[in-house]
């Protein structure tokens, strides 16, 4: 789990090769958090070529886990960040074909699996990944991303050099990087809270699409497109199998999945919530770890109201420790530990995505002082359907248009299209044009079949849903560990586990579809009453499975996303904070935001009137990226 940087200069131009290695340096330097235990550099190609790596250590603690690694012919090289969890398997089929090993790393192994099999080995990977691999013999430089997009990677064309890195602040070290605001991406993200695309913040910088290469040669006049060699499947299964069966073989799998991502060199701890996802990983991981180590954040509830009362899950959290005998830590965040953070925060997380994040750069931090590797519950939602009242609210289109209009007017997250025109009024005839509805529909792409019943309608939802919503889960999940140098696993996206899950049918996620009404996701307290006290609904089958493991008011709990009780604390202990912000005129934001439109909003929340704390959240999280990116160099 490290950070990778490389250059490439087109048309084999000349690269002043000190000019540029120290511009490379200048990169890995604004990265540096990400790999605290090593840096390493190299110029291929007569100086056409530089890469370089910063190392978090987690397999092969030796010098011979590090990189930039070279091949033994000195054909290929490679940067990578991530882990490869069926390492051992890949390296015992590759002695059997005559390959001889140095190491004990991963890193040997996924480079001598591309020698072998090209970019067809990317298929035989399972784990979490992000590399460049340079073939001196083609001239071509391939970079790739893992199935999911849990290790993120960017890349920009910068003058006459194509440009990649793990976090695209490495690009601020350029000197001719231009800091362009890419308006229809800040269109983007206030509808949906989220990029939907591969755009960002800077108009000259993509992120590789999950699941993805692209090859790179001298030759290019644009950047290349990207190639995918895997996507989402929730079609409908063609397994004969019984309910019992499913059953069987989901917790066969599940169990294999956090056995596979103990494997390590350093000490692995957990996540530990008051949730199902969480509690199942902790319980499988604490058979092969005594005292495993265990972290939970909570809050502090003395000006929380209403539904936020529930917010901290410590004490499902300690009885779980109890339960399984771990090691356990915990911090308490309060209403000013947002504000203490932010600058670190936005810096570290770069775009902002879904949802409030702060509680989870604590965490991070709280983790990093006691492990280096830490498992997460992140990807069970997705796969299993845990947020039934989104599903529902197309459940009953009656065709693929329908179904678009429906769902895109439910994922609207922060602004609906006919409050947009007002909000956007400085920079609104730059953006007007660009259709977010017309990215939400992209997103689908050639997955959607002739076929359109409501079993189809989940399966798109969860499509969507995997696409889109925990992608931005993961480079969170990412980004804000990493800050702490510290590597985040997901053992509910283990290759085997996902593939076997997209399969289950419909009918054991959920149930209770009939009685199904669309709430507003701004509000916690609905989606509660009306899908867990009443229906029971969501992750039916995991749940069942689960049964054997946790605690009965675990397993079969009620939904609680991990939120800090920031609807009160922004009209209360917050207050101040918040509105030095969004009342100053001089605000950064105000060159984007209309601030009339901005301020009425804002006095809504206050007033009790609408919930808007998304909002908020995301006008202060753009502000601050603003102060910080465009001023940093």
């Amino acid at each position: 789990m490290c950070g990778i940087i490389g250059i490439m200069c087109l048309k084999r131009r000349e690269c002043p090769i000190r000019e540029t290695e120290k511009i490379l340096a200048g990169m890995s330097d604004l990265i540096a958090h990400r790999g605290p235990d090593g840096v390493g550099y190299v110029t291929l190609d007569n100086g056409h070529v530089f890469l370089g790596h910063r190392r978090l250590a987690i397999i092969d603690l030796s010098e011979q886990g590090r990189q930039p690694m070279q091949s033994a012919d000195e054909r290929f090289t490679i940067t990578y960040n991530g882990e490869i969890y069926n390492y051992q398997e890949l390296k015992k089929e590759l002695q059997g074909l005559g390959y001889h090993f140095v190491s004990n790393s991963d890193t040997e192994v996924l480079l001598k699996a591309y020698e072998q099999w090209g970019v067809s080995s990317l298929n035989r990977l399972n784990g979490i990944f992000a590399f460049a691999i340079w073939d001196d013999y083609l001239k071509k430089m391939i970079i790739a991303r893992d199935r999911y997009g849990t290790k993120p990677l960017y890349y920009a064309r910068i003058g006459s050099q194509f440009v990649f890195a793990s976090e695209y602040k490495a690009f601020l070290a350029h000197p001719e990087f231009q800091k362009k605001i890419d308006l229809n991406s800040v269109k983007e993200y206030f509808t949906f809270q989220n990029l939907f695309s591969k755009r960002t913040f800077f108009e000259s910088v993509e992120i590789l699409d999950a699941g993805s290469y692209m090859v790179i040669d001298y030759e290019m006049e644009s950047v290349p497109r990207a190639v995918h060699f895997w996507d989402y499947d929730f079609s409908n299964s063609e397994l004969k199998l019984s309910r019992d069966e499913y059953m069987e073989e989901l917790d066969r799998l599940f169990k294999r999945a956090v056995e596979r991502q103990l494997v390590s060199d350093v000490e692995v701890g957990t996540y530990l919530s008051g949730g199902i996802d969480s509690g199942a990983i902790t319980a499988i991981a604490s058979q092969y770890i005594s005292d495993l180590k265990t972290f939970t954040c909570g809050f502090d509830l003395h000006s929380a109201s209403g539904i936020e009362y529930s917010f901290d899950e410590r004490e499902k959290a300690e009885y779980m420790s109890y339960k399984f005998k771990t090691e356990h830590y915990e911090m308490v965040l309060k209403a000013g530990d947002m504000e203490r953070c932010m600058d670190k925060l936005v810096w570290h997380l770069e775009d902002p995505r879904v949802g409030q994040s702060y509680p989870n750069f604590y965490a991070a931090k709280l983790s990093s002082n006691f492990v280096k590797v830490v498992l997460a519950g992140t990807g069970g939602d997705e796969l299993f359907a845990g947020y039934p009242w989104r599903y529902y609210k197309a459940y009953n289109s009656q065709n693929f248009e329908q179904y678009i209009d429906d769902y895109y007017e439910y994922w609207q997250r922060l602004l609906k299209e006919d409050e947009q025109e007002k909000f956007f009024s400085p920079i609104y005839d730059s953006i007007k044009n660009y259709s977010t509805k017309e990215s939400f529909r992209g997103i689908f792409g050639n997955v959607i079949s002739k076929e359109f019943s409501p079993k189809d309608n989940v399966n798109y939802s969860l499509y969507l849903e995997a696409k889109t919503f925990l992608h931005g889960l993961l480079i969170v999940e990412d980004k804000l560990s990493m800050a702490h140098g510290l590597e985040t696993r997901v053992p509910f996206l283990d290759n085997d586990l996902v593939d076997f899950a997209m399969k289950i049918p419909s009918e054991y996620k959920l149930a209770g579809v009939e009685s199904a009404d669309r709430i507003n996701e701004n509000d916690n307290g609905p989606k509660v009453d009306k899908y867990y006290r009443v229906h029971k609904d969501g992750k039916l089958i995991l749940r069942d499975v689960m049964k054997k493991y946790l605690p009965k008011d675990i397993s079969q709990g009620e939904k609680q996303g991990f939120s800090a009780p920031d609807a009160s604390w922004f009209k209360g202990e917050s207050l101040d904070y918040v509105n030095s912000i969004i009342s100053d005129g001089n605000a950064n934001i105000y060159q984007f935001l209309d601030k009339a439109e901005v301020m009425r909003m804002f006095q809504n929340h206050i007033k009790g009137k609408e919930n808007k704390r998304l909002l908020i959240w995301s006008v202060i999280n753009f502000e601050k990226w603003l102060q910080l990116f465009l001023r940093a160099s």
